[in-house]
C-alpha cells in the first residue's frame, strides 16, 4: 500500500510545482515561476517510470498525472506567457493565453483513451509536458515578444495535431528518467548562477547533446525492434 503511494507523491509534487508557479507569476516573480515548471518536468519524468519499476502503475495514477499536467504544463505556462508577453494585448491576450490549457486538456484526454500498445511507441501530437516546459523555459531569456507568441501558438496547435512523436517510454529507467532529472537540475542550477539575459553557455552544449542522446536511443530501439521482427 505504501509502495503504491510513492509514484503519486511525485505526481502531487508536480501539481504543487504548477500551483506555486502560478502564484509566483501572479506576483511578478516570473523567473521562479518558470523554474518551478522545469521542476514539475523533472518530477513528471519520474512518476510513471517509478510506478512501472515498482509495479504499482494504476488507472488512478494515470488520471492523477493528467490532472497535474494540465495545471503545471497547461495553466501555469499560459499565465506566465500572459503576464510576460500577452498582457500588452489587453483582454485579447488573456483569451489567446487560454488556448494553451484548452488544447492541452484535449491532448491529455486523447492520450488517455489511446490504446496502450500505440501510446508506448508514439505520441500523437506534441506532449503537453514538452510544450508547456519549453514555453516556460523561453520566458527566462530576453526573446522578442513576437517570437514567444509565435512559439506559444504553434505549440498549442501542435499538441492537438496528428503528428507522431517517438515516446521513448521503452527506454530503460537509468538511461532516460535519471538523465532527464540530471539535465533539468543542471539547467536550474545554471539559471540561478547566471544573469538570465542570454542563453547560458551550458545550455548551448547541453541541449544539443541531450537531443542527440534521445535520438540515438530511439534509433537504437527501432533497429533492435526491426532485428527481432526478422
Amino acid at each position: 500500500m505504501y509502495r503504491a503511494a510513492i509514484p503519486n507523491l511525485f505526481t502531487l509534487g508536480n501539481l504543487y510545482s504548477g500551483f506555486l508557479s502560478i502564484g509566483y507569476a501572479s506576483v511578478g516573480n516570473y523567473r521562479s515561476a518558470a523554474i518551478l515548471v522545469l521542476i514539475g518536468m523533472m518530477l513528471d519524468s519520474l512518476d510513471g517510470r517509478i510506478a512501472r519499476l515498482l509495479r504499482v502503475d494504476s488507472p488512478m495514477g494515470k488520471e492523477l498525472d493528467s490532472l497535474a499536467d494540465i495545471v503545471t504544463f497547461g495553466a501555469a505556462p499560459a499565465l506566465l506567457m500572459y503576464y510576460t508577453s500577452f498582457s500588452q494585448l489587453g483582454i485579447l491576450g488573456l483569451y489567446i493565453a487560454g488556448l494553451f490549457p484548452l488544447f492541452g486538456a484535449y491532448r491529455l484526454a486523447r492520450f488517455n483513451v489511446t490504446p496502450t500498445s500505440t501510446s508506448l511507441k508514439y505520441f500523437t501530437g506534441v506532449p503537453i509536458t514538452a510544450a508547456g516546459g519549453l514555453v516556460a523555459f523561453l520566458t527566462l531569456f530576453s526573446i522578442p515578444n513576437i517570437v514567444l507568441i509565435i512559439v506559444f501558438i504553434a505549440f498549442a496547435f501542435l499538441m492537438v495535431s496528428r503528428i507522431q512523436i517517438p515516446s521513448l517510454k521503452d527506454v530503460p529507467l537509468p538511461k532516460y528518467s535519471i538523465i532527464v532529472t540530471l539535465f533539468l537540475i543542471g539547467v536550474i542550477l545554471t539559471l540561478y548562477k547566471t544573469q538570465y539575459s542570454r542563453m547560458p553557455t551550458f545550455l548551448f552544449i547541453a541541449i544539443p547533446l541531450y537531443v542527440l542522446y534521445m535520438s540515438s536511443q530511439f534509433l537504437r530501439r527501432r533497429h533492435f525492434d526491426k532485428t527481432n521482427m526478422k
